[in-house]
């Protein structure tokens, strides 16, 4: 039997890939803010699911739950980084932007470091990070969402390199999703908002592929591909 943990596995993408994982035969770690979430997770089926609850901004305790989720679980085969936020921010109020970044850059790139380095000693492992469509470019609407999802993307695939270089069994994959049906997709005049379960099977999917880039769905792949394409000077206008 396998083992995984799921940072931010209270909602969305995160609990939805818990669920598909515990399925399929894998124990499950999943982790979050907010504890009467993950126990009511963990009550759909009690001896599969193991909890605990932490900010990841919160490095320090992040660090001791951890340590504890892996010895209670005997060791990890996959570490899913799904935690995250992001807001509509037309007046760039700091505190949106600040709260975006510490979570989204600090307490993620600590939970991505942690999990990299106990897959390098281990000698094994896959690290999967759920960054954005929107870190392919930027956006007047959400600067630092789109700017964090970037920041990923990049950190991701330094990770990869590194496990390239190490020739050991570590696996690296960056998923980047459009528009899912979850409390992250915000703003008015959405297109092609994906259901939760569908874009969940494609990940997982993804992950058992080790993918090293997957977009979710497929045709947001095509959005990707037209999206870097468009000249400065026409998406500055948009």
């Amino acid at each position: 039997m396998k083992n995984a943990i799921i940072v931010g596995a209270t909602s969305g993408i995160g609990k939805e890939l818990a669920r598909l994982l515990v399925n399929d035969g894998f124990r499950v770690g999943i982790t979050g803010r907010r504890i009467e979430l993950l126990e009511s997770l963990k009550s759909e089926k009690p001896d599969c699911y193991f909890i605990k609850a932490f900010d990841v901004n919160d490095t320090k305790v992040a660090e001791e739950k951890l340590e504890e989720l892996t010895g209670e679980l005997g060791g990890i085969d996959l570490l899913i980084l799904s935690s995250g936020t992001g807001n509509i921010n037309n007046k760039l109020d700091f505190e949106i932007e600040l709260r975006t970044i510490e979570t989204n850059v600090t307490g993620w790139t600590f939970i991505a470091d942690w999990a990299f380095k106990y897959f390098e000693n281990q000698k094994s492992g896959h690290l999967v990070g759920i960054s954005s469509i929107g870190g392919l470019r930027g956006s007047r609407q959400s600067p630092s969402y789109n700017a964090t999802k970037a920041y990923q993307i990049n950190y991701l695939e330094g990770l990869r390199q590194k496990a390239t270089r190490l020739k050991t069994g570590i696996y690296v994959t960056d998923i980047r999703p459009g528009l899912v049906d979850t409390e992250m997709a915000k703003g008015d005049g959405l297109f092609w908002v994906m259901p939760l379960p569908k874009a969940a099977r494609q990940i997982y999917t993804a992950i058992k592929k080790k993918k090293n880039v997957a977009y979710i769905t497929k045709r947001w792949g095509i959005i990707a591909a037209i999206t870097k394409l468009i000249p400065k000077q026409v998406y500055n206008r948009m």
